[in-house]
């Protein structure tokens, strides 16, 4: 029996070895696995990391772009305001020419059409400086209302001309480099309703 029980106890030694070695094997195939995990996720980490750069490079683009369009505005439409503000100069200086000219006591005076000619020296100045910022006056006389660059102040009844012609102007209108400026304050025409009845 003691020679059987050695045997047994051979073969125990030889079956733990087995199982060390089958314990050990799954070990390794785990390990393994892990190492391609860890490089499959390192290779994930690297493909965003890049994907993040891109988008990121993207938006430093399109911002240098917006901000490029913002100064060429900035310069070209810069002076908006103070050309809105000063077209209410040009409008005085026609009110004063026709208040001059309305006044039969001015008339009278020696020097009226001098100084009458003096303001319009200074108004054909302005006009002249406007139009080399891209100010234009907008020709609304007999053409169809647009609501873009007119604004309605009345309705003139008209039945020789199409509905929706301007046929007034009681302020004029100027547009700065493709922008509107200021509308048209104009009269429009209707049908006249005794004979639409």
């Amino acid at each position: 029996m003691i020679k059987s029980e050695a045997k047994d106890k051979d073969q125990n030694i030889d079956v733990s070895k087995d199982n060390e070695a089958n314990l050990r094997e799954p070990d390794a195939k785990k390990s393994e696995e892990n190492e391609n995990v860890k490089e499959k996720s390192d290779e994930e980490k690297l493909k965003e990391l890049q994907e993040k750069l891109l988008r990121t490079m993207a938006e430093m683009e399109n911002q240098r772009r917006r901000f490029e369009k913002e100064k060429e505005e900035a310069f070209e439409f810069g002076g908006f305001n103070l050309a809105q503000e000063s077209l209410s100069l040009l409008d005085n200086l026609d009110r004063a020419v026709t208040s001059f000219k309305e006044d039969e006591n001015f008339k009278k005076y020696k020097d009226f059409n001098k100084i009458i000619d003096g303001i319009e020296i200074v108004k054909k100045d302005l006009i002249s400086i406007f139009k080399k910022n891209g100010i234009e006056v907008i020709e609304c006389i007999n053409k169809k209302f647009d609501p873009n660059y007119h604004q309605a102040m009345l309705e003139v009844e008209n039945d020789n001309k199409d509905v929706g012609i301007v046929v007034q102007e009681i302020q004029k209108g100027y547009m700065m480099k493709k922008r509107l400026l200021r509308p048209s304050l104009v009269g429009v025409t209707k049908k006249n309703d005794k004979k639409t009845q």
